[in-house]
């Protein structure tokens, strides 16, 4: 029974650190990468469908993202699903593919970056020890209705804690990495 609650404490904040690596994938830093352009939905065939399962997505150079869709059609679509994103990118709609420049950032919008990294991360704080807090919950519970005794709810309190500080370590070198990244000029 705490095994399990273990197991399941582990696998949430896994989860809320995939979310946060996700959100991270999104911010731009001024190189262009495939991961700018995941979170979009282009409308096709009437279907909200992510952008890569209609077209190629690749990096020609640093700061030109080229999609190809697979059929001719989706240009003019893509080009305004990727204007509707707020993503401060502005696509070039071509013949058969759809180019996405990505503009230097000024030295106000990295730290404007900075501070939106620095947000997420604490979001992504919060989540982890929401997950522990529940878990907690849990495990005196069960001591509670006597299915554990004292020791074992301390035990499982020391590893609850342990995989809590061990995931707040993991977000908090992500947030300087990211940091780092982003005031490179």
């Amino acid at each position: 029974m705490v095994n399990d609650i273990l197991k399941d404490t582990d696998l949430q904040m896994q989860k809320a650190m995939e979310s946060y690596k996700t959100e991270l994938g999104k911010l731009r830093t001024g190189r262009a990468h495939s991961g700018l352009v995941d979170s979009i939905k282009v409308d096709y065939y009437g279907n909200e469908t992510p952008l890569k399962n209609v077209a190629n997505v690749t990096v020609s150079d640093a700061r030109t993202i080229v999609i190809t869709p697979w059929e001719s059609q989706l240009v003019k679509v893509i080009e305004k699903a990727i204007q509707n994103a707020n993503l401060g990118l502005n696509p070039i709609g071509e013949a058969n593919l759809v180019r996405v420049p990505i503009p230097p950032l000024t030295e106000e919008r990295r730290r404007e970056m900075v501070k939106v990294v620095k947000g997420i991360a604490e979001t992504s704080r919060i989540a982890v020890r929401n997950i522990r807090r529940d878990s907690l919950d849990r495990i005196k519970e069960l001591l509670k209705n006597r299915e554990i005794d004292e020791d074992m709810e301390r035990r499982a309190q020391d590893k609850i804690q342990k995989t809590t500080n061990a995931f707040v370590e993991e977000i908090d070198r992500l947030v300087q990495t990211k940091e780092m990244e982003l005031m490179k000029v």
